[in-house]
């Protein structure tokens, strides 16, 4: 088998430059968290999509954390120019759509009831202020299941004729790699669980099974210079 030769480093990358799927003109990006979406927003941003960040993730808990991964996205959305929309955090709907799966595993019936709830606000607001597109940052993460996420994402549009989804791969051609250089340049808080309050339950539970601590919030991040980093938090 041949291996490719192409450098699909961050430093190395040649971008292309993106085509939405039937020209769409104005693209609505929701957004998990800011090592997710870096490298989209930078692909997006050197390919000239119009795009505005869509922030709408009340499964994330505690508060504490919403508000670290929120205000890190902020910032790097302010450093490419991009418009952020602050969605609400109604963290008791959240809890009230996916009552009775608390015990689901990773990637089941309750990560698919939550995407569908996300998405449905996300699309509703494309709707509603003109943009002909929406997609997510949540495939680019390997943690995740791709095809759960694109099947969501293409139920969410249904009922909508003006608003497509962009099911884009944006894994492929290293871009999760780059996704972790990009985060490791910004030096953008590290998370260690996917954001609801029963992954951080089971994450501990793994952890403590295997002789490790508990996971210890707003303490890591990707790079450990933050001198010359400037902070909202």
């Amino acid at each position: 088998m041949r291996h490719s030769t192409i450098d699909y480093s961050l430093s190395g990358y040649k971008r292309p430059k993106l085509q939405t799927p039937n020209g769409e003109k104005k693209l609505l990006l929701h957004s998990c968290c800011a090592p997710c979406a870096c490298e989209i927003m930078e692909s997006l941003s050197a390919s000239g999509i119009d795009t505005t960040i869509f922030f709408y993730n009340p499964n994330i808990h505690p508060q504490e954390e919403y508000e670290l991964r929120k205000q890190e996205n902020i910032r790097f959305a302010k450093k490419l120019g991009m418009l952020f929309v602050d969605a609400d955090y109604d963290t008791h709907n959240w809890f009230e759509c996916v009552k009775g799966q608390e015990d689901e595993p990773e990637r089941g019936a309750r990560c698919t009831t939550c995407f569908n709830m996300r998405f449905k606000v996300s699309v509703q607001y494309a709707n509603a202020h003109g943009f002909d597109l929406m997609s997510s940052t949540l495939g680019i993460s390997r943690w995740k299941d791709i095809n759960q996420i694109n099947n969501c994402g293409a139920h969410a549009v249904k009922e909508f004729e003006n608003v497509a989804y962009w099911d884009f791969n944006w894994r492929k051609q290293g871009g999760s790699s780059r996704m972790l250089e990009l985060s490791k340049r910004e030096g953008f808080y590290q998370q260690e669980y996917c954001g609801c309050v029963y992954s951080l339950r089971d994450t501990n539970r793994w952890r403590l099974s295997h002789g490790r601590e508990k996971v210890q919030r707003g303490v890591k991040f990707y790079a450990e210079a933050m001198q010359n980093l400037d902070t909202v938090l």
